[in-house]
């Protein structure tokens, strides 16, 4: 038994439809309509499958279309995937009830040595997760269980692979790693057509999916609300006060609770500056690029894309920053490569990846793209540019001075960066100067 679960337009539907193609898998899609009304349609396509004569009147209960699923043809390896798996239930202690009689069916299987394989996948995140916890009734019987996650820059460049490495990397920062929304770009156009016509356009495709993501996860209510935070969050609000009083929320446990709700949908991201105190206060921002470019370029230009060409927009008002807004974003593309590379290249494991903003002891503003303690105990620390042209030397002599602030400002952290046997990682979307090098 294994679980697949992810956030809407993930590509969860798309994956488990093009795993097997020989005609083993018996694939069903639940609907949002009542628990009966999906048994029932279950058994009818369960019928078209076989080709069997099935009546849902013979299958009354969840446990006997269980029973009669684990059955089918016992004489071939099967896999049967039951997708939108929290539609079986009218709410989370409907499905707790289901799940008990896919146990009791799945507890009574005869052993047999065909290969089985049963799916359970779903949209709704929370409560698919939720299927093997200690008091759920398919506790210790799942054999695998993941979250699908968005494509990272790599796999998003592979579906939109621009000829230039420069707008590869403005693909995950403008559409993100849906594939959803990756998958209508064309990469023969320049970048900024896709971006007008795709995003920008009142009418765009990857637009209306990212202004509707909300509307269509299960159980949200009061969209309003979640939505007023998440456009609160891309205007740079970080903390939940400051989110609230963006939003016009009051700052309460209701407050809280939908902020959690958006960090466990994969829509915002927290986290503290390194080496902060389990008290400090938690910072948010959006988790997908897509939602932090609507919020960023989208929405504050939302009358002039009413009036004027997307394409005379993209160029007058959006392109000009484009540079600034990918700054930030180039930082975790430098950690998606760091894992992605670290087996290669025999990187050192840091245990979390870090940054660390604030002030000096002369109460001068001082940020520093990379901080992180290596599983040895080691510190690793660095600076990140997203350049056009080859950074030289002097990017490692403003960290190092960045570090000196902080080490006479009490950093302990900032001392041991300091040491010979810490390591230091730069990246530059321009490349390096021969001086840089030669320093190396």
């Amino acid at each position: 038994m294994a679980l697949l679960y992810g956030r809407r337009r993930v590509g969860k539907t798309w994956l488990l439809t093009n795993l097997w193609d020989d005609g083993r898998a018996f694939y069903f899609t639940a609907s949002a309509v009542t628990p009966e009304q999906n048994r029932r349609r279950l058994v009818s396509e369960v019928a078209a499958w076989t080709g069997d004569t099935l009546h849902a009147e013979d299958y009354p209960t969840w446990r006997t279309v269980f029973r009669l699923l684990l059955a089918l043809k016992p004489e071939r390896p099967i896999v049967l995937i039951l997708d939108e798996f929290q539609y079986f239930g009218a709410n989370d202690e409907d499905l707790h009830a289901v799940t008990s009689e896919l146990n009791a069916a799945w507890e009574g299987m005869r052993s047999s040595d065909r290969p089985l394989l049963l799916v359970l996948s779903g949209s709704a995140t929370r409560t698919l997760s939720a299927l093997d916890s200690g008091s759920a009734p398919l506790y210790g019987r799942l054999s695998w269980k993941a979250r699908l996650e968005p494509f990272d820059y790599w796999n998003a460049a592979k579906m939109a692979p621009f000829e230039e490495l420069r707008d590869r990397a403005r693909v995950w920062g403008i559409f993100g790693g849906v594939p959803r929304y990756l998958a209508p770009i064309d990469p023969s156009r320049a970048l900024g057509r896709n971006v007008a016509d795709l995003v920008l356009s009142p009418h765009g495709e990857v637009r209306l999916q990212v202004e509707t993501a909300i509307h269509q996860e299960q159980g949200l209510r009061e969209t309003t609300q979640y939505l007023g935070i998440l456009d609160a969050i891309g205007a740079g609000r970080t903390e939940l006060s400051e989110i609230a009083g963006r939003a016009g929320l009051d700052h309460d446990t209701g407050f809280r609770t939908k902020v959690e709700r958006l960090v466990d949908l994969g829509y915002a991201t927290k986290g503290r500056r390194f080496a902060a105190t389990t008290t400090s206060p938690w910072r948010y921002r959006l988790a997908d690029p897509a939602f932090t470019f609507h919020h960023t370029f989208v929405s504050r230009l939302e009358t002039a894309l009413e009036v004027h060409p997307p394409l005379q927009v993209w160029k007058a008002s959006v392109r000009p920053h484009l540079d600034t807004y990918m700054g930030h974003l180039f930082e975790r593309i430098v950690e998606q490569a760091y894992y992605r590379l670290a087996a290669e290249h025999n990187l050192p494991l840091v245990q979390e990846w870090g940054r660390w903003e604030g002030t000096d002891r002369s109460r001068r503003s001082l940020e520093m793209d990379l901080v992180t303690r290596l599983t040895s105990g080691g510190m690793l620390t660095g600076s990140i540019k997203w350049t056009r042209r080859p950074v030289g030397v002097g990017v490692h002599r403003d960290h190092l001075r960045d570090l000196t602030r902080l080490a006479d400002s009490g950093h302990r952290w900032a001392h041991e960066a300091l040491e010979g046997d810490s390591i230091l990682l730069y990246a530059s979307a321009g490349g390096f100067r021969d001086d840089f090098r030669e320093r190396a």
